[in-house]
C-alpha cells in the first residue's frame, strides 16, 4: 500500500498538491511549521495510489511517496 509523506518543515502551503491529486488524499492542516505556515497533512491516506503527482508538483519538495 502507497504511503504519502509530508515534510511539515519544507511545506508553504502552496496548494498545488491538494490540487493535482486525483483521489484527494491531501488537505491543509490545521497546525503551522516553524515558518508560520499551515501545512498539507495526509486526510485519506489509505486512499492513495502512489501516482507521485503531489509529489511532483511540490515545489520545495515536501513530499514524499513510498510504494
Amino acid at each position: 500500500m502507497p504511503k504519502v509523506e509530508v515534510l511539515k518543515e519544507l511545506c508553504k502551503s502552496c496548494l498545488y498538491c491538494i490540487q493535482v491529486c486525483p483521489k484527494k488524499v491531501l488537505g491543509l492542516g490545521k497546525e503551522v511549521n516553524t515558518k508560520g505556515y499551515q501545512y498539507i497533512v495526509p486526510e485519506k491516506p489509505d486512499e492513495c495510489t502512489g501516482c507521485t503527482l503531489c509529489a511532483t508538483m511540490c515545489p520545495d519538495a515536501a513530499i514524499e511517496v513510498y510504494k
